[in-house]
C-alpha cells in the first residue's frame, strides 16, 4: 500500500535486490517465443507489457508459489512464465531462465526491495533496526511509491516504475498500460537526488494527463 496505517512508519529498507524479471521458457527472449504462445502470469503489469510488445501472445492466469509455476512450464501447460529475479536469488534459483532488460519489461514499484516498518516513535525498534538501512534503496523506492501514489495505483492496475541512482543523479522511468496491452504510456525523468520524489510525481502527472480519465476502468 502507498498509504500506511496510522502510527506505522516505513523508514528502513535493506539493500535492494535485482529488479529484473526472468523469462522462464525454452527460448531466451520474448521475441523468440512462438506465435500465439501461452504465457502464464498473474501479474497485470507483466501481462500488459507482454501484450503490448507481442499482441499475438495469449496470457493465462498462473498462480501458486515459484515451484508450482516452474512445474507448469516444465509440464508444457504454458510455454513460458515470468518471475522476479530477486525472489529466485533468495531461493537459490538464480540460474533459471533469462533475465529481461528493464527496457523491455519495466519492474513493479519496489521490486526487489524489503522494507522494515515499525510503530511511529518506537525508539527501541529504530535503534535496533536502523543500522540495517540502505539509504539509496530508500530514495529509489520512495520515488517509485510517490509515482504510484499519484496514480492511485494498486496490484489491480498495470503500473511499472524504476528509479536508478548514478552518483548524485537519479533516473526515473514509469509506465501505465491497459491490461490488454492495447495502450501504453511511458515517461522518464532525470535529475538530482533531492528532487527524486518530485520528478516521479511529475512523471505520474504527465501519464495521467496523457491517458485521460477512466484509463484503468475497463
Amino acid at each position: 500500500p502507498t498509504e500506511l496505517p496510522a502510527g506505522i512508519v516505513l523508514p528502513c529498507m535493506l539493500e535492494r535486490g535485482d529488479t529484473r524479471d526472468v523469462l522462464i521458457a525454452d527460448v531466451a527472449t520474448i521475441a523468440a517465443l512462438p506465435r500465439r504462445a501461452l504465457v502464464g502470469t498473474a501479474s497485470l503489469r507483466r501481462g500488459a507489457q507482454l501484450k503490448h510488445r507481442r499482441p499475438d501472445l495469449e496470457i493465462a492466469v498462473l498462480r501458486g508459489n515459484v515451484q508450482t509455476r516452474l512445474k507448469k512450464v516444465a509440464a508444457g501447460e504454458v510455454a513460458a512464465s515470468l518471475l522476479a529475479l530477486a525472489g529466485l536469488k533468495r531461493l537459490g534459483l538464480e540460474d533459471l531462465g533469462t533475465p529481461i532488460d528493464p527496457a523491455d519489461m519495466l519492474p513493479a514499484v519496489g521490486q526487489g526491495a524489503i522494507g522494515i516498518a515499525w510503530r511511529d516513535g518506537d525508539g527501541a525498534a529504530a535503534d535496533f533496526l536502523f543500522p540495517l538501512n540502505h539509504p539509496e534503496t530508500v530514495i529509489r523506492v520512495a520515488a517509485e511509491r510517490a509515482f504510484l501514489r499519484l496514480l492511485d495505483g494498486s496490484c489491480r492496475t498495470p503500473i511499472a516504475a524504476e528509479a536508478v541512482i548514478d552518483g548524485e543523479t537519479i533516473s526515473f522511468r514509469g509506465l501505465i498500460a491497459r491490461p490488454d496491452g492495447s495502450q501504453l504510456f511511458a515517461a522518464s525523468r532525470r535529475g538530482p537526488l533531492s528532487q527524486a520524489e518530485e520528478m516521479a510525481r511529475d512523471a505520474g502527472a504527465e501519464l495521467r494527463a496523457l491517458a485521460g480519465p477512466g484509463f484503468f476502468d475497463d
